[in-house]
């Protein structure tokens, strides 16, 4: 008859961690020394843990230490678990040092600006809660909130997964089309939705719907001109690259366009463009949150204009 079943509390954190250190090592002494503790104790830690187990788990001669195929497979499949544990400790210690009892993770595929930044402030000081931000790749994003490594994304619009709560949208912004100070077109004030036709725009990579590509990069003019476009882009700071070298050039919102002058590139108002640029505050509509839902409300109040102030004229 079988004995009971062991369970996770026998199998401690500390014969975890010495395992994986010794898979990493293959010696016990170097082992030892990054554990800070004595070889005898590596070895007493590894025996408890194989006990635990069931199987032996490390090989040890004279002139060579190494995982058995249980060994080698057991690290393989407790080591994600494990990181992921030291991940949240360290979390919690940020949490604690900000003074913060919760934490969101925010994605962006662009620039954190000012007036983002200070509603995130703002948040931490009236909830307690710490943002942590990330870079989403500039093509797919909404991939990493509806994965959950993201809490939310603060990207581009329009959004029309059904599994996708729009928590808060940003004020439109006029597009502009940004291209190389010495491009034929560049001596103009404006461009039109037409003319858009002479240039080869760049357009995001990635596994975004086709439907939000299409709004970032259109294919055609109104009029049904086809607008070329040869090269992807994964980061606005390769775009801008690409759009000085004067081949090609990008649709941007007017906040990129302030954000990044250049001496090397020029910034046109796109007249007729059917689409404005729009952000907004994404996440998964099974997963909101009072502390999601606070960072809309921030974001909604710090949006509207002071009392007493007009509005900015277009």
């Amino acid at each position: 008859m079988s004995g009971p079943r062991p369970t996770m509390h026998q199998a401690n954190l500390q014969q975890i961690e010495c395992l994986i250190t010794l898979a990493e090592e293959l010696h016990f002494g170097r082992t030892a020394e990054r554990l800070g503790c004595s070889q005898s104790r590596v070895s007493q830690l590894v025996a408890t843990l194989e006990t635990r187990v069931g199987a032996r788990l490390v090989e040890r001669t004279s002139r060579r230490v190494s995982l058995t195929p249980a060994g080698a497979r057991f690290v393989k499949e407790v080591r994600p678990a494990y990181r992921a544990l030291l991940r949240t400790f360290d979390h919690a210690r940020e949490r604690a040092m900000r003074g913060a009892v919760e934490e969101l993770r925010i994605g962006f595929t662009g620039m954190v600006y000012e007036e983002v930044t200070a509603t995130f402030r703002s948040l931490h000081d009236q909830h307690g809660v710490a943002v942590h931000t990330t870079d989403l790749p500039l093509g797919s994003p909404f991939t990493a909130v509806l994965d959950g490594e993201v809490d939310a994304a603060i990207a581009e619009l329009p959004v029309h997964e059904p599994e996708l709560t729009v928590g808060f949208r940003f004020p439109p912004q006029d597009q502009f089309v940004v291209l190389s100070a010495d491009h034929p077109v560049a001596e103009r004030e404006t461009i039109d939705v037409e003319e858009l036709a002479e240039l080869d725009l760049l357009h995001r990579t990635g596994n975004a719907p086709d439907y939000w590509k299409a709004a970032r990069t259109p294919s055609v003019t109104p009029s049904g001109v086809p607008i070329l476009s040869t090269a992807g882009i994964t980061t606005i700071q390769q775009g801008m690259a690409l759009a000085a070298s004067g081949r090609h050039a990008m649709l941007a919102c007017r906040p990129l366009t302030e954000h990044h002058a250049r001496t090397d590139l020029r910034f046109l108002p796109v007249r007729g463009l059917e689409h404005t640029s729009q952000l907004g505050l994404v996440w998964r509509s099974d997963r909101t949150s009072p502390p999601l839902i606070a960072l809309a409300e921030l974001l909604k109040q710090a949006s509207q204009p002071a009392v007493g102030t007009a509005p900015e004229a277009p």
